[in-house]
């Protein structure tokens, strides 16, 4: 048994003669029908609305509708339906002119014996614009998509052709190459070799020799490398990865995306040049212990140690059984007591180079003693000035911010060649800011890169390590400047909050202001 095929058929006609006679032309081609007919305007639009429709079989020229109105009729309606028109008598004038118009085929009701494989072939054609335009839709969306995500993508998504006779070429470039490399999508296209004009000649050979070891054996195109735009004066680090596939005439085409990893490169060097200071200043810092440690062991041995060797000198006589006057034995206690005094002063003399004791007056009692004893001994003035009469510090961070500020007199008394140094000692929004200025010839960049410039390098540390920040500056001939703000604990603060307060931070004035209106709230 053959099975039939269905289909649906809205017929223009009024003769009954001619629809009985289609319909079994149609059944004997293997068709079972679901059949319409129409042929008025009014019957042809609900009939188009109502249901869906396989094809459309017409008369040319009814009294009521023809084939040109029907046309009109499934275009206003944009559906896709094919149009057969079977007529009695009219010209190839006419039959042209309807096809041109659109209608899928033309034939006269005396000779239907094309009408079966018109509809198939109709039919088939309808399936496959359908698909078409399905295909065409994808395409479109895909293509949007593609261009948002390469728009959004941060770097040039590339395609790059290497021909067998060694010829490349960009079939697609992204528009972000003129971002990245100062060249439009199609200049690069049209001139490939702009891009490795580009590359500085220290990278040239390597980006080479791994394209052609990439076509050759098929494995992803990994290169980095510095590029330098046109009229720019800064160099780009570049990274290229791309995945090769085999085309036509032994060609390689790559698929892939170029990215500025500048900033990630700068990154890294200041990591690694961190880490090496970081070591040296490590190497320094245990050198100066190991001396410190040396210093204090002779002190002890030299001074301590001979002291006390004086003392056991002194009271050997004494342990004997030989009778002696009074006044020797008051002689030698006179001379022991002394020595016991100088074992007492050198211990607290040594007791003060490990810890102030007067830090145990307060972070502004030290600073001011610390200032003073400068002064005396090196004939710089240095003046104090502090918004507080005492600033509530935990011991470890008074002490942090004591040997910043030794280090940073130590280094004023080296290298600055001042005669007068101003201090400032001021607690504000939960921050200690201690700010240090001196009259001497003035830091430079130059110095503060030196490579053995660790006091200054050992003060960022410990600020760093304090949750603060350090700042030098100088001017030359005029003097440095020396600032840390440190958070005391009090407020939860992060080195970006203190960067940022910093900012707010100008000159003594607003400084001072800032304090009294504190000190003005307290008391209300």
């Amino acid at each position: 048994m053959i099975n039939e095929e269905k289909l649906s058929i809205l017929m223009v006609e009024d003769s009954e003669r001619d629809i009985d006679r289609v319909l079994q032309i149609l059944s004997q081609g293997g068709f079972k029908t679901d059949c319409q007919c129409v042929n008025t305007t009014a019957a042809l639009g609900d009939a188009l609305m109502s249901r869906d429709w396989n094809i459309v079989l017409s008369d040319y020229d009814l009294p009521h509708l023809n084939a040109q109105e029907v046309l009109q009729i499934i275009r206003r309606k944009n559906l896709d339906i094919p149009l057969i028109i079977i007529s009695s008598d009219v010209g190839e004038e006419a039959a042209e002119h309807i096809m041109a118009l659109g209608a899928y085929d033309f034939m006269m009701k005396s000779n239907l014996a094309r009408l079966v494989p018109a509809i198939r072939r109709s039919l088939h054609e309808v399936e496959n614009y359908q698909r078409f335009i399905t295909t065409q839709t994808a395409l479109q969306k895909s293509e949007a998509l593609f261009q948002v995500i390469t728009s959004n993508l941060p770097g040039v998504v590339f395609q790059f052709l290497l021909t067998g006779n060694n010829q490349t070429s960009f079939p697609y470039v992204s528009d972000a190459s003129e971002t990245l490399l100062g060249l439009s999508p199609q200049m690069l296209m049209e001139r490939p070799e702009l891009f490795p004009e580009l590359i500085l000649p220290e990278d040239k050979k390597s980006y080479h020799q791994l394209m052609m070891m990439s076509a050759e054996q098929l494995s992803t195109w990994n290169w980095e490398g510095c590029i330098q735009v046109k009229g720019d004066s800064d160099i780009k680090w570049i990274s290229l990865r791309a995945t090769p596939r085999r085309v036509a005439d032994n060609a390689t085409l790559w698929d892939g995306i170029m990215i500025n990893i500048t900033r990630n490169k700068l990154a890294e060097r200041e990591i690694a040049r961190s880490r090496e200071q970081l070591a040296e200043l490590s190497s320094y810092l245990q050198r100066v212990k190991e001396q410190e440690r040396a210093r204090i062991a002779c002190e002890i041995h030299d001074d301590i140690g001979g002291t006390l060797t004086a003392i056991k000198c002194e009271l050997f006589p004494c342990m004997d059984s030989t009778a002696r006057k009074q006044e020797f034995y008051q002689q030698k206690a006179r001379s022991i007591e002394s020595l016991v005094d100088r074992v007492i002063d050198s211990t607290r003399r040594i007791s003060l180079d490990l810890r102030p004791g007067i830090l145990d007056c307060g972070l502004v009692a030290a600073v001011q003693w610390q200032a003073k004893e400068f002064s005396d001994r090196t004939g710089i003035a240095c003046k104090v000035s502090c918004g507080e009469d005492e600033i509530s510090l935990d011991s470890d961070l008074a002490i942090a911010i004591f040997r910043v500020f030794q280090e940073t007199l130590t280094n004023i008394s080296k290298h600055a060649n001042a005669s007068r140094i101003q201090v400032k000692l001021i607690e504000l929004e939960g921050l200690v800011l201690l700010e240090v200025i001196d009259n001497g010839r003035g830091i430079t960049n130059i110095d503060m890169e030196k490579q053995d410039s660790f006091g200054i390098r050992g003060m960022r540390e410990r600020c760093q390590q304090l949750k603060g920040n350090f700042h030098i500056a100088g001017d030359p001939g005029k003097g440095t400047k020396v600032t840390i703000l440190i958070p005391t604990g009090s407020l939860d603060y992060q080195p970006g909050h203190v960067v940022e307060l910093e900012g707010r931070v100008k000159g003594s004035a607003q400084l001072q202001t800032t304090v009294k209106k504190k000190k003005k709230v307290s008391r209300l």
